[in-house]
């Protein structure tokens, strides 16, 4: 009985020495951005970005353990007024019905994440490119670290269909949406 007491204080001391070196961040909206591109009339592509967003990671010597994000799709900003509103309509991410796009990371590798990704209800796996940045102890003290994930989905993947043909050929909105994720994170 003593034996298995002391068995079990030796694996609890050793779980929390490993549960010590990893580190919870959360995400730092003043030095991060969310961010898009996507073809226009096939010949320009349009940048946007979203400005409320949050999430917290877990890395453990600089390796994945855990992911997740949410951003409020009323945020989409692409710096003209009346293509937001559209984006914000049902004819896209309709956010008077669905207010967060989701993403929870299901796993990790060195340069690639896999996770669930939710837009408008519809939740599917997609990969991202891991561009590792490195931890820093900040001039207050704060461990910081910083990564890039970014990639490609299909925007009707996730039910947003809205689009016009054009005279010349083709459409007014690419299917292929690039996404740059810049995060910096601040230690919990």
């Amino acid at each position: 009985m003593k034996r298995n007491l002391i068995a079990m204080a030796l694996a609890g001391l050793v779980m929390s020495v490993s549960v010590a070196s990893a580190a919870l961040y959360k995400v730092d909206p003043s030095h991060s951005n969310v961010g898009f591109k996507v073809k226009h009339m096939m010949i320009s592509t349009v940048t946007g970005k979203f400005g409320n967003f949050s999430g917290m990671y877990d890395l453990d010597k600089g390796q994945f353990k855990s992911l997740s994000g949410a951003i409020k799709a009323e945020s989409v900003d692409t710096g003209i007024a009346k293509r937001d509103d559209h984006l914000r309509s049902a004819d896209f991410f309709d956010t008077a019905k669905f207010g967060d796009i989701n993403f929870v990371m299901t796993s990790a590798t060195k340069t690639k994440m896999t996770g669930n990704l939710t837009i408008r209800g519809i939740t599917k796996k997609v990969v991202l490119d891991i561009d590792m940045g490195g931890t820093v102890t900040d001039p207050w003290g704060n461990q910081r670290s910083g990564f890039v994930l970014s990639g490609k989905v299909n925007r009707k993947d996730f039910g947003l269909n809205w689009n016009k043909a054009i005279e010349a050929g083709g459409v007014v909105v690419g299917d292929e949406v690039k996404m740059v994720v810049e995060i910096e994170g601040i230690e919990e």
